[in-house]
């Protein structure tokens, strides 16, 4: 009787924990609270510009933009599509991690003052869809939010600089940027942002002597 007891008790426990096994099957998976991502190496692009101080024999300044190159695609060529995506909003500028400009020495780009320091960058394209502007980012508040480039809509805008629209002669395919000088003159660089048609300039004063 006791041994008859026993099997009837494990056949219960048995029934019970598949009836819980084939419930958890049932029940609708769930998306996890937090989940990692890029932790491959993307293609970056870097540009640079560096003053050299001849007489006493070292660096006198340098800035550059480290940014990630997203391929142009074809969709984006679907002119209600990507003024759906841009028009009005502060849109991400490269791929995977921050496009970033660390700059030693407080630059003027556009006419906007901007202090020496590392800075997210981004655009803005206006609600019309006429202008462009570059937007820096300060990255201590972006990091105290937890901000990913993705989400750059999310993080606050310290400085707004516009940008000139140009024409392109070729279209990009992926994601280039420019900092462009001619010499002797050192203090006037050309920022340029090309990707597929879109083609984007600023002038940057720089504060060193033109000698």
């Amino acid at each position: 009787m006791k041994l008859m007891k026993s099997v009837l008790v494990g056949f219960i426990a048995l029934f019970c924990f598949g009836l819980s096994v084939q419930g958890q099957e049932n029940k609708p998976q769930q998306r996890p609270k937090i989940i990692a991502f890029g932790s491959d190496s993307p293609e970056r692009g870097t540009t640079r510009v560096g003053y050299w101080n001849n007489e006493k024999n070292q660096g006198a300044g340098q800035f550059a933009i480290d940014y990630g190159r997203p391929v142009w695609k074809k969709d984006y060529e679907d002119s209600p599509k990507f003024d759906a995506m841009t028009k009005g909003h502060v849109y991400r500028l490269g791929s995977n991690f921050w496009t970033t400009l660390d700059t030693d020495m407080p630059l003027q780009i556009a006419g906007k003052n901007i202090p020496a320091g590392s800075w997210y960058l981004g655009l803005h394209r206006s609600d019309d869809g006429a202008t462009w502007s570059l937007v820096f980012i300060d990255p201590a508040k972006a990091r105290a939010l937890h901000v990913d480039a993705s989400e750059i809509e999310r993080a606050p805008i310290a400085y707004k600089a516009p940008m000139t629209a140009e024409s392109a002669s070729e279209a990009k395919d992926k994601l280039t940027i420019d900092l462009t000088f001619l010499k002797p003159n050192l203090k006037d660089v050309t920022l340029k942002i090309a990707w597929g048609k879109i083609q984007l300039s600023a002038p940057i004063q720089v504060p060193v002597p033109a000698g």
